[in-house]
């Protein structure tokens, strides 16, 4: 795929995106990325961070109210995209919430006459006091192969500015934005 393919890509994927209010807002100057890793070639080997036994994985299974005070206390605007139909994948401590992500289904687009499954980790987030511990990347690089083992062809990260972070799993920048389109 090239540059071409992947703003084609975007556009289908977020129709309008730089016409929307909160993105025209944005601070001058402030760059996102666009990040892709090839599900095919990823085996997770490339970080392993060791854990101590109590870190675990799992998809939530506690109340929605529970979920979005969680995600508020990381982001505030996110609890929005955490409802009933979400699929959040999350990092314990001693069976507590220390990590948080959205797995999504981003849909099918055809990319030069294949069709691609893309799907991506979303709303990353890890609790101010479980962090720097290895606990959010190892959840992404769980959640990366879980979107793997469900037949996705793309791991997409939308919107993000921790794009070295990301790229320690093997996702790769492939488009950079600001407020007024691609760069």
């Amino acid at each position: 795929m090239n540059r071409q393919d992947y703003i084609s890509l975007f556009n289908s994927m977020h129709p309008n995106f730089f016409e929307q209010q909160h993105i025209r807002a944005l601070p001058e100057g402030e760059i996102f990325s666009e990040m892709i890793l090839l599900l095919g070639e990823f085996d997770g080997s490339i970080y392993n961070k060791p854990l101590d036994s109590t870190v675990s994985f799992g998809f939530f299974d506690g109340t929605l109210a529970e979920l979005r005070n969680i995600v508020e206390k990381v982001e505030e605007d996110w609890p929005q995209f955490f409802d009933e139909n979400s699929r959040t994948y999350c990092g314990y401590i001693n069976g507590k919430i220390a990590s948080f992500c959205n797995i999504d289904d981003m849909g099918e687009y055809n990319v030069n006459g294949r069709v691609l499954r893309v799907g991506g980790p979303g709303c990353v987030g890890t609790l101010p006091e479980y962090r720097d511990k290895g606990i959010g990347l190892t959840m992404v690089k769980h959640a990366t192969r879980i979107l793997k083992d469900e037949g996705f062809d793309l791991g997409y990260i939308h919107y993000t500015y921790v794009d070295k972070w990301y790229g320690k799993l093997g996702y790769k920048t492939v488009l950079q934005w600001g407020k007024d389109g691609f760069i």
